[in-house]
């Protein structure tokens, strides 16, 4: 699956998507922002993942987590140049309104989730679900960087807060929708193994959402 591995096409659409998502914010300009979102470099290794769970694919599994990871941390890089070149003009609602983790966002990265299984099992637009998925994770992520780079904390720690939010989220959406869809290997015991990693791997990401929940409810409190 495309963005399951790592290669150079995949970091310069990190790359091209970031810039382009950095300026959007810094501006205040929600088409800029949207138009990043188009490129969708993180769909790929999301879809892989939840895919190499539901098919207890652990080499799949590892591959689309390093490329996720490495485009994420790509994407938080890249983005504090921008907050140490433009740390006098990070005001804008767009921007400070990702440094804030809220149930509406958790929503919002559930359907994502959800959205990005259906459309692999399904047939629904790949550039509407990579908006959707983007949307979720990398205007958190440049924020991360934007604010981290401008030497804001407390503001790069709300942003890596709903960063991670909508990680385990649009996974934890996607690995039920394939569950529910009947996704598995095709073996009877390659289907058990499956089944029985899906079960950990899910509850694990609710254990991790309540977590991160947790910590939401203590940072607002």
């Amino acid at each position: 699956m495309t963005g399951a591995r790592l290669d150079l096409n995949f970091f310069l659409l990190v790359v091209l998507s970031t810039i382009v998502a950095a300026i959007g914010l810094i501006e205040n300009d929600v088409a800029v922002v949207i138009g990043a979102m188009v490129i969708a470099p993180l769909l790929g290794p999301n879809l892989a993942l939840s895919l190499g769970t539901a098919l207890g694919d652990v080499t799949l599994m590892r591959q689309s987590a390093q490329t996720l990871f490495a485009g994420i941390l790509l994407a938080i890089a890249l983005s504090a140049v921008f907050g140490l070149l433009w740390s006098s003009a990070l005001s804008s609602h767009e921007l400070m309104s990702r440094t804030d983790a809220a149930l509406d966002s958790i929503l919002l990265a559930l359907v994502s989730g959800a959205a990005a299984a259906l459309s692999l099992t399904t047939g629904l637009s790949g550039v509407l679900v990579g908006v959707m998925v983007a949307v979720a994770l990398l205007p958190p992520a440049a924020t991360l960087g934007i604010m981290l780079g401008a030497g804001h904390p407390e503001l790069a720690v709300g942003a890596g807060l709903l960063l991670a939010v909508n990680v385990v989220c649009v996974n934890l959406a996607s690995k039920i929708v394939f569950f529910l869809k009947g996704i598995h290997p095709r073996t009877w015991l390659e289907k058990e193994k499956a089944s029985r990693a899906m079960v950990r791997y899910v509850l694990g990401w609710i254990v991790t959402l309540l977590v991160l929940l947790l910590l939401m409810y203590i940072r607002g409190s």
